[in-house]
């Protein structure tokens, strides 16, 4: 291992590094060492690498566990600015390690870093190396709260990992260290030691003294305005936290406190960082991203080319490895911003065709029949008005001259012509076609400037901000290079293949020779290729063992991988088979979730899981060091995953939930604990709004009881997509009856948008109380969800909620008004009305899109969202109402109620004396109108009030055409008005009429 150090060292030195030393106190990552945390803060270039213990006491596993440590070893790298080449300058100093990048399979998988904790985040990727992830590769956004300029790249080594995947062994205690000694000699019993003090012999009470008073001397430093001390003691007061929270000692409402406090404190340090290092002058210099100047006319640059036929067109965006969501979304929006400009060009004719192509590093389009010219046009030149145009005489006067010569025409050019409807003299300029060539140049820099995803960063391309960067530009017509400039990059020529490949730039003659050049490179950037090459090559795999894929049911994995790989290649990996004695879920979960890996199954694809999976590597490679590699990481991630799973076993439900004090909801609506009670609470406010029968009573009791208690378990800790999962399985195993254990699983239901509903009702009031605990508490300490950020999952818990309230005839008694009241009752807060009333939409919009997306027309939808508060009724009202839009009896119902509110002025109070009807007509309308009242049913189903309500379509018409409402005698019209507004309020709760008129 120190060999490997030795050669990381060497590698990143000759690339301009300082080698530094690790920082002299606990720091939890190479971050925090002030060579990054503080360096990457200012306008300074800074090139520095290093060797970081990094402590955790959370991590703490008295050495037992094959792949957590106390205490492991990273090495870090910082790149200020970043140079544009980090990836490739990153697999270079694998290559120093000794690793054969055509032989493995070495990837980029998004992996996005934040730290609330240091007011820092970033963008980036984790790197497999073979399945196995060996380093966290970051650009650098924000520190201490302070936006970087100029962006850095950090690179972070996790060594153990890397060399344990090298030197093929299975702990990190069996690692070669150096010559003759391994890593558990050298440091098992620090390891061992260290374990014991941060799980069971810290000292609580010393250890808060510690942190208070580390805390008070870093804000005494800075005070003193020294950063450099100040941070030391912001990260001795970080080991301190961390100390008491692997020992159990940390509360919600202190660890909440302590994050607010070492936030600000990091936050100053930062501030005060910057300030020194502008007083000193910056004394490294200044690399801030500066507004790229503007391009110098190239001395040989070729004109546009002119061409005379139709032509073929191919734009190539190159990027950094794209998130598997970015990637196709990313090609539809350049392909339509290309078809709109084209368009309004008048490039794109009948029988142009556009294409798309889509991998993690590029994005394609190609359009073929692209028009050669813009077509010419005629302009319209207003001059002066055409009687002040000509004198008496017929002679041009000043003003047409003037105008003449303005336009460097001759006076007897000037027409008259019309413009809105006035009579002028002007002049209709022909104006000639720009070249396709000419029109591409302008149009192409907008379409690359204006790239956007649902996260954003910036590098070192001033005007750009995107997913990942943009680092080459491919633009032809047919054979013709369309050299258009954005933030220093040219297009022309030049697209790049697999960064493992003998030549990785390649030249392409002409717009339709793209595709197949890269596909005779090994890569396709067809995303249905891929898709079907996926199927077509892991299938055969795992028939070949007895088993099958189910494609369908991993068809969003499978889309994943898709978009995670330029040329998929299908490897067949297996693992032992005493992990299946391991719940299922438990095994599919770390394959998919943590290794995108394929499971096999028996029996077609749906029987039970087989000890085998298959992994999808990205191009050719030596499969079977890829396929023991990948062996090798889902093996350790086994051994953790059983790890955990015995430890939980060891407790009960009710000693696993006493751990739910000790999770933080939120600052101000307390701990899971706190949520689970409120939770249970709810559930049974809204159990005594339906019947249950007394079993029902006692599971939905029993359940509530232990309601989210594996949130504290060790396996949902690590695997929080296991919720529910486990705590069915630990409940089963506790000896709880399976109705209880059945319920706790389904409170989780539904986990996303079409996934399964509770099938009992214990788990459905679960459930509803879970989702309206939420949207009560979290619409109150005002964090509702705002444009695409929606950190607790809210408009999941709303649509959840919709979804569970129309499942069954059961819950139909139970609003989502009544419900949110039940919780807010139950809120540490005060819920006040309108924050209850932005919840109360907010479901109901949720409701809305949810019906739309079920088919259901706009006005059909609009219309029955006064039932928004009973998911179940608006949805068989919208079915009903669908139908009926067809029925004529409805129709003339509805025609004669309209008139009713059209007439009638907002606000309208219903009432009226019958002793001032005068018409016949206004009698016959209200003995009409009283024996429907006498018969309508209360919310009855569309049909049926259609059928109820339909004797009053007639009278109603014959009322208008008998009965001047708006008669002269003031008391006789609002006789007549207060008399409609009751036949208004009859049906008002039926329908909002207006959308169906």
């Amino acid at each position: 291992m120190q060999d490997a150090l030795i050669r990381l060292t060497d590698h990143w030195a000759g690339h301009g590094c300082l080698i530094t030393q690790p920082m002299n106190t606990e720091v939890g990552a190479g971050t925090l060492n002030p060579a990054t945390a503080l360096r990457v803060l200012g306008p300074e270039p800074w090139r520095v690498a290093y060797v970081e213990p990094s402590v955790r006491p959370d991590d703490a596993r008295y050495g037992d566990n094959p792949n957590r440590l106390q205490t492991h070893t990273q090495f870090q790298v910082v790149l200020k600015p970043e140079p544009g080449d980090a990836q490739e300058l990153y697999l270079g100093s694998l290559e120093a390690l000794g690793i054969d990048l055509r032989a493995h399979d070495v990837r980029f998988v998004e992996d996005d870093w934040a730290s609330p904790a240091l007011g820092a985040w970033g963008l980036g990727w984790e790197v497999w190396l073979d399945g196995l992830e060996i380093t966290q590769f970051t650009y650098f956004q924000q520190s201490g709260g302070l936006t970087l300029d100029p962006v850095a790249v950090e690179i972070t080594y996790g060594m153990e990992r890397i060399i344990m995947a090298l030197q093929g062994v299975s702990h990190f205690k069996d690692i070669a260290y150096a010559p003759g000694i391994s890593y558990g000699e050298a440091f098992g019993q620090a390891e061992y030691e260290m374990s014991r003090y941060y799980l069971d012999d810290a000292d609580i009470g010393t250890v808060r003294e510690l942190f208070e008073a580390y805390a008070a001397e870093a804000r005494r430093m800075l005070d003193a305005r020294l950063p450099v001390p100040a941070h030391s003691y912001v990260l001795k007061c970080s080991q301190a936290f961390n100390v008491l929270d692997a020992r159990g000692a940390i509360g919600t409402t202190e660890r909440a406190r302590a994050f607010a406090r070492m936030r600000r404190l990091a936050h100053d340090v930062a501030g005060l960082w910057v300030e020194r290092r502008a007083e000193l002058g910056h004394p490294l210099g200044d690399a801030a991203a500066r507004p790229a100047a503007p391009a110098e006319e190239r001395p040989f640059a070729p004109a546009p080319p002119t061409l005379v036929a139709p032509a073929s067109f191919a734009l190539e965006i190159g990027v950094e490895e794209l998130p598997p969501h970015e990637v196709s979304r990313t090609a539809d929006a350049v392909a339509e911003r290309l078809v709109q400009g084209l368009e309004e060009a008048g490039l794109y004719g009948d029988t142009c065709e556009v294409h798309t192509y889509a991998t993690p590093r590029r994005v394609i389009v190609t359009a073929s029949e692209v028009e050669p010219r813009e077509p010419d046009t005629e302009q319209v030149v207003k001059g002066p008005r055409l009687s002040a145009a000509y004198d008496a005489e017929g002679a041009p006067t000043k003003a047409l001259q003037g105008f003449a010569r303005g336009q460097g025409i001759d006076v007897a050019d000037v027409r008259p012509v019309t413009v809105g409807g006035g009579e002028y003299a002007g002049y209709v300029r022909r104006i000639t076609g720009r070249p396709a060539a000419e029109v591409l140049m302008e149009l192409l820099p907008g379409i690359v400037e204006g790239l956007r995803a649902d996260k954003n960063m910036r590098w070192n391309a001033p005007g750009l901000s995107f997913a990942r960067p943009v680092r080459w530009l491919l633009a032809l017509l047919d054979e013709h290079e369309i050299p258009f400039e954005v933030a220093g990059m040219t297009a022309g020529r030049i697209t790049r293949v697999h960064r493992t490949a003998t030549t990785t730039s390649v030249s392409v003659p002409d717009a339709g020779a793209l595709i197949p050049a890269l596909r005779a490179h090994g890569i396709e950037p067809a995303v249905e290729r891929r898709r079907s090459q996926i199927v077509e090559t892991a299938g055969p795999l795992a028939v070949g063992v007895g088993g099958a894929i189910d494609f369908p049911g991993e068809r969003a994995l499978v889309e994943e991988i898709v978009n995670l790989v330029e040329e998929p290649v299908a490897i067949l990996g297996a693992f032992d088979p005493s992990y299946l004695e391991l719940p299922e879920e438990i095994l599919t979960t770390v394959m998919k979730k943590h290794q995108r890996y394929l499971p096999v199954r028996g029996a077609g694809g749906a029987g039970g899981l087989l000890p085998y999976f298959v992994t999808v590597a990205n191009g050719e490679c030596d499969h079977e060091a890829v396929r023991a590699g990948n062996e090798a990481v889902l093996r350790a991630r086994y051994e953790d995953a059983a790890f955990f799973f015995h430890q939980d076993l060891r407790s009960t439900p009710e000693e696993i939930r006493e751990g739910l004090g000790k999770l933080t909801f939120t600052e101000r609506l307390g701990s899971m604990a706190d949520r689970a009670a409120r939770i249970r609470a709810i559930a049974a406010e809204l159990a005594d709004r339906i019947d249950l029968t007394a079993a029902e009573s006692a599971v939905l009791a029993r359940a509530g009881e232990l309601a989210k208690f594996d949130l504290a378990s060790a396996m949902v800790i690590e695997l929080s997509g296991l919720a529910g999962t486990m705590a069915r399985e630990y409940a089963r195993r506790a000896g709880e009856d399976e109705a209880v254990a059945t319920a706790l699983y389904e409170m989780e239901l539904p986990r996303s948008a079409g996934d399964a509903l509770p099938a009992g009702t214990p788990g459905a009031l679960l459930a509803l109380a879970d989702r309206l605990d939420l949207l009560a508490g979290l619409f109150a300490v005002g964090s509702a969800p705002s444009g695409s950020s929606d950190p607790f999952g809210l408009r999941r818990a709303a649509l959840a909620v919709t979804a569970i309230l129309r499942s069954g005839v059961r819950l139909a008694p139970l609003t989502v008004e009544a419900g949110l009241a039940i919780a807010a009752r139950h809120q540490p807060v005060e819920v006040t009305a309108e924050a209850a009333g932005e919840a109360v939409r907010f479901v109901a919009r949720r409701l809305e899109r949810s019906l739309l997306d079920d088919g259901h027309a706009v006005a059909v939808v609009r219309a029955v969202l006064p039932h928004a508060g009973s998911p179940a009724y608006a949805e068989q009202a919208a079915a009903d109402l669908a139908k009926l839009l067809d029925d004529d009896r409805f129709r003339r119902l509805t025609a004669a109620l309209q008139r009713v509110l059209r007439i009638v002025p907002a606000g309208t109070p219903a009432g009226y004396d019958p002793a001032l009807f005068r018409e016949p007509a206004e009698h016959r309308l209200h003995e009409a109108f009283t024996k429907v009242g006498d018969v309508l049913p209360e919310r009855a189903p569309l049909p049926e009030f259609t059928t109820a309500a339909f004797p009053l379509a007639h009278p109603i018409d014959l009322y208008f055409d008998d009965v001047m409402v708006m008669a002269e005698d003031p008391a006789l019209r609002a006789n007549r008005l207060g008399f409609l507004a009751a036949v208004r309020d009859l049906v008002a709760g039926v329908l909002d009429w207006p959308q169906i008129a």
